[in-house]
Order: structure tokens, then sequence, then C-alpha cells
């Protein structure tokens, strides 16, 4: 199935203004069908969820509606679905859950590629709780991780580790680590936040207990989603509020939630599953459709991206060399700060930030000191969008 680009695009307000957005993996634009379901959810008739009045059950739907479609997304159980503020919120909440069971002795595993949400709430839970702290260390050789100072023992309590870095692209070899992690007794929590905007999820496949992605990433609005198995979520006792639902997975939904943000992250799944129309019946089916299609074209635009900055030689560092990567794209400039750079491109109407974008850990390994430039590509990204960020790096480095 080839993607229809022209189409996509045409259900982007935002790109009416003449914008090319290489920013996605820091949030990515919004089509108009999930900003239509905020606004409906939001002029109601609205109330808390109940069952008796028509407000109250369009409450309820959008509850239930979301987990389903989230279950389809990720491959899990409805009821293996929490809904959270962001995927920072969720991993600090689920760091306090798990590390009640942790003991001195103990010791989790956290890894040098890594977004910092998914290392320090895990540190911070360990020190108070007296556990040790291991790394998966990252080579700087190969942008990937060294999984031979990965040593799991009957010790090991839990393993943090993305699905995808935000800044490098790279795609660790997340089954091996699972396995190996399993095969110790520990759990494994997988960041998927950048990994879920570019493949579909099928949580048990790579082998994660806990999986966290954040819809804004793909198309949604601002929130975070973590899903796991019901069985292994109901081991778990949060502190909680005693008049509060002890049920899975409402136990770890804190406070009235956010319905209209439900719905707009329903509507962003429901708008993936018909990127690439077919007769498929079910939604996963049609999501593996869409994601097919979406991957095929990013390589394509990846190509295309990473065989012109070749063109510029030494004047410029890809940092992103994983073979098993997103298209995504980390560089420095010889003798250029990225902030410069950032700001040039965003003066031709082109959007690519500069920054460390909260992966300390790998930016530090890889011993970048200033900002680099992330250039992140999107299914709405076009050749010709590309090819005026090469011409606007031309450009200034001409100056």
């Amino acid at each position: 199935m080839v993607l229809d680009v022209t189409a996509l695009r045409a259900h982007f307000p935002s790109l009416d203004h003449g914008l090319a957005f290489f920013d996605g993996p820091g949030g990515s634009q919004t089509p108009r069908p999930v900003a239509e379901a905020i606004v409906a959810t939001m002029t109601g008739p609205l109330s808390n969820r109940g069952t008796i009045s028509s407000s109250e059950l369009n409450a309820e739907r959008a509850v239930t509606e979301f987990r389903a479609a989230y279950a389809d997304l990720l491959g899990v159980p409805a009821a293996g679905i929490v809904h959270g503020r962001s995927a920072t919120q969720l991993t600090y909440d689920f760091s306090r859950h798990l590390a009640k069971t942790w003991r001195p002795g103990d010791e989790i595993i956290v890894s040098r590629l890594d977004h910092d949400s998914n290392v320090r709430p895990w540190i911070q839970a360990a020190e108070r709780a007296g556990v040790t702290v291991r790394w998966i260390e990252l080579d700087p050789s190969t942008a990937d991780l060294d999984l031979d100072t990965f040593r799991p023992t009957d010790r090991t309590r839990l393993v943090a580790v993305t699905a995808a870095s935000n800044i490098l692209g790279t795609k660790p070899p997340l089954r091996r680590i699972a396995d190996l992690a399993h095969e110790a007794g520990a759990l494994v929590y997988v960041d998927g936040v950048h990994y879920a905007a570019h493949h579909l999820v099928d949580v048990a496949a790579l082998g994660a207990d806990f999986f966290v992605c954040s819809p804004y990433k793909f198309l949604g609005p601002h929130c975070g989603v973590l899903a796991a198995s019901p069985a292994l979520l109901a081991t778990l006792s949060p502190d909680k509020l005693v008049p509060s639902s002890n049920a899975v997975p409402e136990r770890f939904e804190f406070g009235t939630l956010p319905y209209e943000m439900l719905a707009g992250a329903t509507a962003a799944v429901d708008f993936l599953a018909a990127v690439a129309p077919g007769s498929a019946e079910s939604r996963r089916a049609r999501l593996t459709s869409s994601f097919a299609a979406i991957h095929e074209y990013e390589l394509v635009l990846r190509a295309r991206l990473e065989e012109g900055l070749r063109g510029f030689g030494d004047a410029l560092t890809i940092h992103s060399t994983a073979a098993d990567r997103t298209p995504t794209t980390l560089l420095t400039i010889e003798g250029r700060d990225a902030r410069e750079a950032q700001i040039h491109l965003a003066g031709l109407g082109v959007l690519a930030p500069a920054g460390s974008f909260y992966a300390y850990e790998p930016f530090t390994a890889l011993k970048l000191v200033d900002p680099a430039l992330r250039v992140g590509l999107a299914p709405y990204n076009t050749a010709d969008e590309i090819d005026r960020l090469l011409a606007g790096l031309a450009a200034l480095l001409e100056l």
C-alpha cells in the first residue's frame, strides 16, 4: 500500500501555513478530526462518568473507547490500558508502585540510550529503596547499546530501556534484552514514546511488561498511555484515595479523567487506521496496513535526507548511525552552534530544533557539549520539504 501524502496532508490545518515541520519527535502536528473530537466532547453534554444521563454516558463512552483504541494500537487487552498526563508522569508513578517491593541488595538496570524520563525516576526510586543501579552502556561507535555490559542477575528486579532513542533514532535489540531480563526474573519497562510514532506496537512481541507512549507524538493530544497485562497490573497496589475504584486499570488513574483528551487520543488512532484505506474489518488490521505504508514512506524520505546530508562532507557530523533506527537524525555542524542553524532554518520556514532533548545520558555518552540539530521525519513530511531543509543548510554553510 502506497501512502497518499497529498490526501494525508489535507487533514492538517497547520500545514497550510507553509512551514516544514521536522520537529515531530518533540510533538507532531494535529489532524482536524482529532481537534474536532476534542471540541465535540467538551461541548457535550458532558458530566462525570455514569450510566443515567446522556452527559454521563458520553463521559463513560470516552473512557471505554479510549481503552479499546489503545488496546488495538498496542496489542494488549483494554483492561491493560492506563491513562496518564504524560509518559514521564506515568513512569514516576510506576517507579513508586514497583519500588514498594524492592529491598536492599536488589538491583535495577537502566540504559545510557534512554530519554531521562526512563532513567531518573528509576534511579531516584532506587536511592529511596537502597537498591543498586546498574547500566547498559552506549557504544558511541555504533550509536547502539553495548550488550556486553548488560548482565542481569537473580537480584535484578527491573530493566528500563527504550524501544527507540528520541535523539538518535536507534532501535536497540529490545527482544533480546527482554528475554535476558526475563530469564533472570526481572520485569521490563519500555519507553516506547519515540518508537510508537513509527511502528505499530505489539507489547508482548517486544517482550515488554510495561510499555509507555505519548499520543501527541503520533498526531494526538498531549497525554500518556501505559500498556501492560491486566494480571500484572493487578499485582500492584498504588497509593490511592479510599473512595476511588480499586479496579484495574482505574486504580492507577488519579482524579477525574480528561474526557476530551481521551476522545482526541481515540480519534488519533482512528485517523491512523484510515491512512491506508482497505477492506479489513478490524481496526488492528487497518492499523497494520497503515503503519506498513508509513514505514515504507518514511524510509524513502530518510534515504533522501541522509544522501543530502552526506553531500556536505566533513562540514556535518551525523550521529545517527545505528543499523536499525527510526527516521530521526541527530547532527552537529563543524564550527557552528546548532542553535544558529535552528534560527537560520526557522527564518526559511523550516523547523528543526536544536538541543539535547532530555536525552541526558546518550548526549553525555557521545561527548556532546553544545546543542545538536535534530531532524525528525513524520508521515506528513515531503521530499520537497527535505530539499528546503538541505538548501537552508547549504546557505548557512556558505555564510
